[in-house]
């Protein structure tokens, strides 16, 4: 029998075919010609409510409006032919999720991959929204959490429409229901052989007046999957290796013209005046506009508003919120605030930290410091926005498409049902997409014009005009008995970004009986906002290092410290076993090298990694060689996209660890560029050894769970190598060198 890929290499051109990507290829297939072009089918939809998604299904003919207010979208169309329409819900920046969740709804349908296509769902999230936001449901693609909070929702409407097509079958054969199976797209009355496809029952299916109800305990087991824990070929890849994939920077829409922006050189700064008339008398330029944070051009060309903005001169007003930031001066003012009662907030407590520290028969303490980081997202932020008198367009590649539909409507003045959304393929999201800053600037210039203007910023805009992961310095306190067990643990971090600082600070697979975990808030006027991981990079990077140098101290191997301290958390215990069994830790490593362990929780993902590297004493640059993880993630969906995630998250974690770094001086951003903004190149890549623990529990998150071991098990391998402790990211080749000396 041929494997999944042998039998879509088979059905080349129709093997999961991204319907988008090719919508304006001459062989493009829309969902609109699908429609037109099926004649009798079933169109399956989605009734979206509080207890979760139920199926209801009409007839093709009758389709109804995939966007509707009476909370109805259409989510599976099949059609006399056969083919199978599967829409996607979620943001593709890469990570899969345009093919992952799609195979969950065919898994239980018993459909051939083949014979699905996928296209984006329209932008509503009270049809599409995913459970995991609760009653405000949202298509926010964030926080990992697109395969976990679908995973059952999705299943269970497969397994409606595999009822229905059933029963429907069941009288057209005249057969009981009993004695129909399924194999992939085909009914089969098993004791007569007779067969009928889906296409051929679409055709003649009569629509419920209600769709049978399906109990999660009538879904597939893990070990009759055919598509889930396999890996079928991504929706994605072939129109971004053949270039037709769709971009919102590849867009081109009639009467377009082009706009670019120049912000205040300190966050939240404002424009006084500017050259306008000068501006707007330079060739191509159609006309500017001032807003709050910066002067916006709009012209004929990209050449015309490039030009036209280097001459622009913009006199700022006084007294931003960020005018006097300086970064390092700020981080010497943290250090001051750390532990100070009065001005610590509560995180996490239990026992008595402070008694128990009193009480210790020895202490530790540490500080360790992190810099802002920037996304540096590939593609640079850009959107076409279109505002008429009748409502808004907008094309764009975006994490948060709620966010910019109510946005638009909002400048605009129109209702939300006025805007329309063409989703768009991210050139890497990371967090930045998950704001809607960019598309607002977009649509506030076409709201000057009543043309469509494609924004796009540069990479110099981008970095000055950031939203970062914060800064921060974190204390740690600790204390052991005795017996060298650690009785209690003291963190406090201070700086700017809330929740953006406190995500990963907690320990709740290490058993220590006494804690307290704090934030001392500080607020600097700088841009802010999520970044891969969130906190847990930094975070875990202090609590893995400082566990470290304890085990040192205690004479302790780094491994058997922490799995003593994992005694009531089997799960990762088990991680952690597995990720020393693959790297055979305690062995001998190569002359010049060492290994360091850490281990982290994040998105309910539980990960382990180990880290070989070499340091070059002369230049003090670290070479990662090799990078081991193993990871309990529940249920792995797509098998290869979850390693592409778990490789990416290294490769992210690396370059965040080692060279990125965002610096301020009287308020304005010190870096504007990669030539002095570096990030992890290939050549600096290691060899990366990943294990997926197998796993029936639900999925966890993946896209953000491997980078937070990256900090600690390279800073552990370093003091294994060097004897030397590292406390601040990134390791630059400097600040090395001024630790080993």
């Amino acid at each position: 029998m041929p494997t999944i890929g042998e039998k879509n290499r088979e059905s080349a051109g129709r093997a999961g075919r991204d319907v988008s990507a090719t919508r304006q290829d001459a062989a493009g297939y829309s969902r609109r010609d699908f429609l037109r072009t099926a004649g009798t089918g079933l169109a399956f939809a989605v009734v979206a409510g509080r207890t979760g998604m139920r199926a209801v299904a009409q007839t093709a003919t009758s389709y109804m409006p995939p966007q509707s207010s009476t909370g109805v979208g259409a989510w599976v169309t099949i059609d006399a032919d056969g083919g199978i329409l599967i829409l996607n819900p979620a943001a593709e920046m890469g990570q899969g999720s345009k093919t992952a969740l799609p195979v969950l709804i065919a898994e239980e349908m018993d459909a051939d991959w083949a014979d699905v296509r996928v296209d984006d769902a329209p932008v509503d999230g009270d049809v599409y929204g995913s459970p995991a936001w609760g009653g405000s449901r949202s298509m926010m693609t964030v926080g990992s959490r697109t395969v976990n909070s679908y995973f059952t929702q999705l299943r269970l409407v497969g397994a409606q429409i595999r009822r229905v097509l059933l029963e429907d079958a069941a009288r057209r054969l005249d057969v009981p229901i009993n004695e129909l199976t399924t194999e992939p797209s085909v009914v089969i009355h098993t004791p007569s052989g007779r067969r009928l496809t889906y296409g051929e029952i679409a055709a003649f299916a009569e629509v419920p007046t209600e769709m049978p109800d399906v109990s999660e305990t009538l879904l597939k087991s893990p070990q009759d999957f055919r598509l889930i824990g396999r890996s079928v070929p991504r929706i994605d890849i072939p129109a971004k290796t053949d270039g037709s994939a769709r971009f919102a920077i590849d867009e081109h829409v009639d009467g377009m013209v082009y706009g670019m922006v120049t912000r205040s050189p300190v966050h939240y700064g404002t424009p006084a005046s500017y050259n306008e008339a000068a501006i707007r008398a330079m060739p191509g330029v159609t006309t500017t506009a001032r807003l709050d944070h910066g002067v916006g051009i709009i012209a004929e060309s990209i050449e015309d508003v490039m030009k036209a903005r280097e001459a622009l001169e913009i006199n700022w007003e006084p007294g931003a919120p960020a005018e006097q930031f300086d970064s390092e001066a700020r981080l010497a003012e943290y250090a001051d605030m750390a532990g100070r009662e009065e001005l610590a907030e509560a995180v996490n407590r239990q026992g008595d930290a402070t008694a128990a520290l009193d009480e210790a028969a020895k202490r530790y303490e540490a500080d360790f410091l992190s810099d802002h980081v920037y996304h540096a997202q590939m593609e640079p932020l850009n959107a076409v926005a279109s505002v008429r008198d009748d409502g808004v367009e907008i094309w764009v590649g975006t994490q948060s498409p709620e966010d910019v539909k109510s946005e638009a409507a909002r400048i605009a003045g129109v209702d939300e049902s006025a805007v329309t959304i063409h989703r768009r393929l991210l050139g890497g999201g990371f967090g930045r997409r998950s704001n809607s800053d960019f598309v607002v600037e977009a649509v506030r210039l076409s709201r000057e014009v009543r043309r469509p203007v494609k924004l796009i910023w540069t990479r110099e805009d981008d970095l000055h005009y950031g939203m970062f992961r914060p800064m921060n310095l974190q204390r740690l306190w600790a204390g052991v008995d005795d017996d060298g067990n650690v009785t209690a643990w003291r963190h406090c971090i201070v700086g700017d970004g809330g929740g953006l600082l406190t995500s990963g600070i907690e320990i709740p697979f290490y058993d220590i009986p006494n804690q307290a975990i704090e934030r001392c808030a500080v607020d600097t006027g700088v841009r802010l906002h999520y970044w891969r991981s969130v906190g847990h990079g930094f975070n875990k990077f202090a609590i893995e290092a400082f566990l470290d140098e304890i085990a040192a101290d205690q004479g302790a191997d780094p491994y058997d410290f922490r799995r003593r301290l994992m005694q009531r958390a089997p799960r990762a215990r088990t991680v952690l076993d597995t990720v020393a069994e693959m790297a055979d830790w305690g062995s001998a490593v190569p002359d010049g090298r060492a290994r360091g362990i850490a281990f982290a929780e994040q998105s309910g993902s539980l990960g382990a990694g180990v880290a070989e590297i070499s340091v070059d004493r002369s230049s003090g640059r670290i070479r990662v060689h090799r990078f081991w993880v193993a990871l309990d993630g529940g249920i792995i969906v797509q098998p290869d996209s979850a390693l592409a995630q778990i490789e990416g998250g290294i490769a992210h974690g690396l370059s965040s660890i080692l060279y990125e770094s965002v610096t301020f001086k009287n308020g304005r951003v010190q870096q504007s560029n990669f030539t002095d903004y570096p990030v992890l190149r290939m050549s600096g890549m290691p060899e990366v050894d990943v294990r997926f623990v197998a796993s029936e529990e639900h999925p966890s998150g993946l896209g953000e769970s491997s980078l937070p071991l990256v900090g600690g098990a390279v800073a552990n391998a370093f003091a294994a190598l060097t004897g030397v402790r590292l406390r601040r990211i990134p390791f630059t080749p400097e600040r090395v060198s001024a630790a080993l000396a």
